[in-house]
């Protein structure tokens, strides 16, 4: 098989992590990011670490990070890794590097329609979109934890395996799926979390632990089932079972919901969501694409989603006062969304 060349376009937390694997493996990969984490990677190098397994350092000459997309130009595949509020700009700049029509682009990223974007600016070449089932989050020097598990799923086309297979060979768990609409879909109900994650200033385990916290993300999450329901769109299984049990779940009392997580999520202690790391490193989030996006397909079907309006509008509010993630306790956030709720 011809060894591809692979790049990493927005090697944040997500990127730098697959990409550090794949180097790591000894694939031709070459990372294009911010200058802060080059800097980071030039002084102490790349470290990548799973909860359950042991760290892995790749030395600063054994990366080639660089801050210019024009390294892109000669790449048989680009993973897109960067917030979905820079998909377009990303797609025009793409279009400008990539000579070759035969260049793969694929959409590592959250939310539901990067893919599109990205295709609408990339026409003639084939971009694909996927999903990355867990979570990194950066921890400086230049080190990158992966807290939950998960595969990365992608269509099942012939013409990804190669990608696949050089995935798989960095040790990453990858699945091939039909439908990657309905995973897509999954994925965004189970990132309505990361708000509260955020808002709450909590980990993983802590939202898990807490019964105000659990009863906030089933509210958001009925909405979004919800709009589902509207739109046709059958979500698929998450951890074994139909997503629709997941609100009743949730509710349930706190030491059976952490039974289960302690046998199908198993997440890190220190597990946090993307938008919390957004929040405390006073960057603008992606609530608008996870929250905001059930908010909108609620309202083309003539629905509302008032849960979500309110945490979208709490998450904002967080952004706009720039002190990072406002810690609310999980009880005041509920007495929020309840509120928001009976109004409506």
């Amino acid at each position: 098989m011809t060894r591809l060349r692979i790049g990493i376009m927005g090697a944040g937390s997500i990127g730098a992590y697959v990409g550090g694997r794949l180097a790591a493996a000894g694939e031709d990969v070459v990372l294009v990011g911010r200058s802060w984490l080059a800097d980071e990677i030039a002084a102490a190098g790349l470290s990548l670490q799973r909860f359950d397994g042991p760290v892995t350092t790749l030395a600063a000459d054994e990366v080639t990070f660089v801050l210019d997309d024009a390294a892109l130009a000669d790449c048989d595949v680009v993973l897109v890794c960067v917030k979905s509020a820079h998909t377009a700009g990303v797609g025009d700049a793409l279009a400008a590097r990539l000579g070759r029509a035969d260049v793969l682009v694929i959409s590592l990223q959250n939310g539901v329609g990067n893919g599109e974007v990205l295709a609408a600016a990339l026409p003639g070449h084939k971009v694909v979109p996927a999903i990355v089932g867990f979570n990194v989050v950066a921890e400086s020097p230049a080190r990158f934890r992966r807290t939950t598990g998960g595969p990365i799923v992608f269509p099942d086309d012939a013409a990804l395996r190669p990608v696949a297979a050089a995935l798989e060979g960095a040790g990453l768990e990858v699945e091939m799926q039909a439908d990657v609409v309905a995973a897509q879909w999954t994925k965004l109900l189970i990132n309505l979390n990361n708000a509260v994650i955020a808002l709450c200033d909590t980990t993983t385990p802590g939202l898990i632990g807490d019964a105000d916290a659990r009863r906030v993300v089933a509210r958001l999450v009925e909405e979004g089932l919800s709009v589902l329901r509207a739109s046709g769109i059958r979500p698929r299984r998450i951890f074994g079972i139909p997503i629709g049990v997941l609100p009743r779940l949730l509710r349930l009392p706190t030491w059976v919901v952490r039974l289960v997580a302690s046998t199908q999520l198993k997440p890190d202690p220190r597990a946090r969501s993307s938008m919390w790391e957004d929040l405390t490193r006073g960057r603008r989030t992606e609530v608008e694409y996870l929250n905001g996006e059930i908010v909108r397909r609620a309202a083309e079907h003539g629905l509302r989603a008032p849960a979500n309006e309110r945490v979208v509008a709490l998450v904002h509010a967080a952004e706009e006062a720039a002190q990072g993630p406002p810690g609310m306790t999980p009880a005041a956030l509920w007495a929020q969304i309840d509120e928001a709720c009976r109004a409506h």
